[in-house]
């Protein structure tokens, strides 16, 4: 199995009504600048081990590595079933949590992954002041919608919470924390056995009947209720002040998912109203490039935060 070059500090902080699983490497430090790690779509913070055990050992010592799970992730369950996640409470997850780990208002660099890339795109427009350095790995939105198509949202929308409440909406379980790891080598054929094996136990649990589960909300998998609105967020990549880094792989995930409805042009068309935008692409590596390729991923980091403004 794999071993953590850099060992994780866990623990539960109060953010807003819940208490927010949060791992951290190493110390704060004076005068330095944390780097806070935000992981996707049913994922975990524990998915960002690889990348931190590739960082430099100044890097890594010179400043403290915040990574939480979000809301209804990881070890973050919510207090009562829940039936629904907003979007918006992304948003206000990390403020409330850079005000309990970064007091005094102090600016952070900022990495996210996939929909923690989305959010973080967000936020550094709605707080630019709080952020010094932006990453966003394959952080790409979503296709543009139009207005007409918001009545055919919502009756999905509340048919997708009749499902849920039947159960018809669910996450698998596995018979064993190897199957989970099969799994998410499945997925992502890139990833190492020892990797698979490692993470599995942090993207996992075990059940009282012996099953593993997945440490995810199914309610995750329920449409969003409102569109995704393109001015909108071209307003807050616009109010933008810190440089961005925009990675991305070189498997074109969004001709994947959405064929012709989205295309990496257009995305890169939306980047031009970030003021200071730059484009790094990482090769032999899918949509979990901070899997596929750590290293490469870890340097790019490295460089934009480190290099002069």
């Amino acid at each position: 199995m794999y071993q953590p070059q850099r060992a994780a500090t866990s623990q539960h902080l109060p953010v807003r009504t819940l208490s927010y699983h949060v791992r951290t490497w190493g110390q704060p430090q004076p005068d330095s600048v944390p780097l806070v790690l935000v992981h996707g779509w049913m994922d975990v913070s524990a998915s960002w081990q690889f990348v931190v055990d590739a960082f430099s050992q100044a890097f890594a010592q010179g400043r403290q590595i915040i990574a939480p799970d979000w809301r209804g992730f990881g070890l973050s369950p919510m207090p009562a079933p829940c039936d629904n996640y907003h979007y918006a409470d992304y948003l206000g997850d990390l403020d409330a949590l850079l005000r309990h780990c970064v007091p005094g208002d102090g600016a952070i660099d900022l990495v996210g992954h996939s929909m923690g890339g989305n959010v973080a795109m967000f936020y550094a427009g709605a707080r630019p002041a709080r952020i010094r350095r932006l990453v966003n790995l394959e952080g790409f939105g979503m296709p543009a919608s139009r207005p007409a198509q918001a009545p055919r949202r919502t009756a999905q929308w509340l048919d997708e919470l009749r499902k849920l409440e039947s159960g018809a909406i669910a996450l698998k379980t596995y018979a064993s924390v190897d199957e989970v790891a099969q799994r998410l080598r499945k997925t992502n054929p890139r990833l190492p056995a020892d990797k698979a094996l490692w993470l599995a136990q942090h993207w996992s649990a075990p059940q009282a009947d012996g099953s593993w589960a997945i440490l995810g909300d199914a309610a995750h998998k329920i449409v969003n209720p409102q569109l995704f609105r393109v001015d909108e967020a071209l307003a807050h990549y616009a109010a933008i002040t810190a440089p961005l880094l925009a990675v991305e792989a070189s498997d074109d995930s969004l001709a994947g998912w959405w064929k012709e409805r989205y295309t990496l042009a257009e995305y890169h068309q939306r980047l031009q109203a970030v003021p200071d935008c730059r484009l790094a692409r990482v090769e032999d590596a899918g949509h979990m490039l901070h899997h596929d390729q750590p290293a490469a991923v870890a340097r790019l980091i490295e460089d934009f935060c480190t290099a002069a403004a």
